[in-house]
């Protein structure tokens, strides 16, 4: 292709605070609509906005962990426009002093690192949220004011992307940063989460950055990489036919999956921001940055780097470890308890995973702690159970909650180490198997493995294996 596409974003992420930026009213999601409003976030006359300072701090918290420049004098600004989801006929926003700018962040595509600008970083109060009725003909929308008000953080980009694979690892990577650092719940399904791209093409060497069109109305990750496709092939076929991209706003249609035009730039409203009266400024001081500073944890990217260079794992194992916060911490207490990266991370990314999966479980309240799993290691090491018996003593483990070797004990799951208990199942094997003896006389190998299996089948598979297979071998040589 002979244009380069240029892409921005900008993300909106609810902050995981129990109450609202300017009220008590809760932020629970799901609850009956217009219940979580009161007078300040309904916007009634003469009632006075105060700001939640966890909120604040929260914001903060993800501007230092975006290397944001921040900015020691920070104010809010009234957005002023009308629209049936915003009670007060304006939003509380920052526009002149926005509280981080000039941030990065790093990003992996395909092995090499790509920093991608960060403009600025702020905060603002989250709009209600329109219901339309999806019967047809229905002429009316339903509106819910639970929303309102909600603590929004947005964080807005540089063009710095060129391509979906960079897009998809710059979204995925700030929701991790925003995860680890526990500053939102990142629940796309549920809104907190939300991305709007900028996309433009150029001729490829060209400095000149093309006219924008912004998609809205993105509800997911894969919905953002197929506006993105679909508007560069649009673009691209609009200036091969010699026509002008306009600067413009459009929807992206989920079911149809193609972009249409919302408004252009000129048609775009004017926001009239001023200086929000009812709010004063925010000093912050070197004292206030440095207590929020302490509260960021290791970052994804890093924690990556560390767990590939101090317990030599793989690329693809320390992406599935650092995919969650808490399977990462999770890793991380085992290894404080026994010194087995690999065994650990094999049985949190291959068993665990499973079963959560398996289980629809809330991989954010696992039903195991990491001595549990560790006492499970140090029992498979021992030899009391084998890797076989192990699995199902994990998935016992998941379901119960109860320790590795209490469940060992009531369900009779030891392995079996008696020579001659496990000589006499190999006679009886051997006796009941004459063709296998003449196949493995014959030189075909494969014989001792299936005559193992049917040892190991005979004692349920508490037999030990490295015995086993021992005995059958001295047996059939004999």
């Amino acid at each position: 292709m002979e244009y380069e596409v240029v892409v921005g974003l900008e993300t909106h992420a609810e902050l995981a605070t129990v109450s609202k930026l300017f009220c008590g009213c809760s932020t629970k999601f799901g609850s009956e609509p217009n219940t979580q409003v009161c007078p300040v976030c309904l916007g009634m006359p003469g009632v006075l906005p105060v700001m939640n300072k966890k909120a604040f701090e929260y914001a903060l918290k993800a501007a230092i962990a975006l290397n944001c420049k921040i900015r020691e004098y920070t104010n809010f600004d009234r957005k002023s426009y009308y629209y049936p989801d915003l009670p007060k006929n304006y939003q509380i926003s920052q526009n002149y002093h926005n509280l981080g700018v000039d941030g990065s962040m790093d990003i992996c595509v395909h092995d090499r690192v790509n920093r991608i600008r960060i403009h600025n970083v702020h905060l603002e109060e989250e709009a209600g949220k329109l219901i339309h009725p999806e019967e047809a003909g229905a002429d009316y929308s339903l509106v819910d004011f639970n929303r309102a008000g909600v603590p929004l953080l947005e964080i807005v980009s540089y063009p710095d992307m060129r391509n979906v694979d960079e897009v998809e690892s710059y979204m995925q990577t700030l929701r991790k940063i925003l995860l680890y650092t526990e500053v939102s719940d990142c629940k796309m399904q549920e809104g907190s989460l939300r991305f709007e791209a900028s996309i433009s093409l150029r001729k490829k060497g060209s400095e000149k950055l093309g006219n924008r069109v912004e998609i809205k109305n993105l509800n997911s990750m894969k919905s953002v990489l197929k506006a993105i496709e679909y508007e560069t092939k649009r673009q691209a076929d609009s200036l091969d036919r010699g026509e002008t991209i306009d600067r413009e706003t459009r929807l992206w249609d989920e079911v149809n999956e193609k972009s249409a035009r919302m408004r252009s730039k000129e048609e775009a409203q004017d926001y009239r921001y001023f200086p929000e009266p009812d709010l004063l400024p925010v000093v912050i001081d070197a004292k206030w940055l440095d207590e929020v500073k302490v509260t960021i944890p290791e970052l994804p990217l890093a924690r990556k780097q560390r767990f590939m260079e101090v317990f030599k794992l793989s690329d693809y194992d320390t992406s599935l470890l650092i995919e969650e916060k808490i399977l990462a911490d999770f890793f991380e207490g085992c290894i404080k308890i026994v010194d087995r990266p690999k065994a650990f991370c094999n049985w949190i990314t291959n068993d665990l995973l499973r079963e959560v999966n398996d289980r629809k479980l809330d991989i954010h309240h696992l039903p195991i702690r990491p001595k549990q799993l560790a006492a499970l290691v140090e029992i498979i090491e021992k030899g009391t159970i084998s890797s076989t018996i192990a699995k199902e003593v994990f998935s016992e483990m998941i379901q119960t909650g109860k320790d590795p070797q209490a469940i060992i004990e009531e369900k009779k799951l030891a392995q079996i180490s008696d020579e001659g208990f496990i000589e006499a199942v190999i006679v009886k094997v051997i006796s009941g198997n004459p063709a296998v003896i003449e196949d493995y006389k014959k030189g075909k190998k494969n014989a001792l493995t299936f005559l193992v299996g049917q040892v190991m089948k005979e004692t349920k598979g508490k037999a030990n294996p490295k015995m086993v297979n021992e005995l059958v071998q001295k047996k059939i040589d004999a």
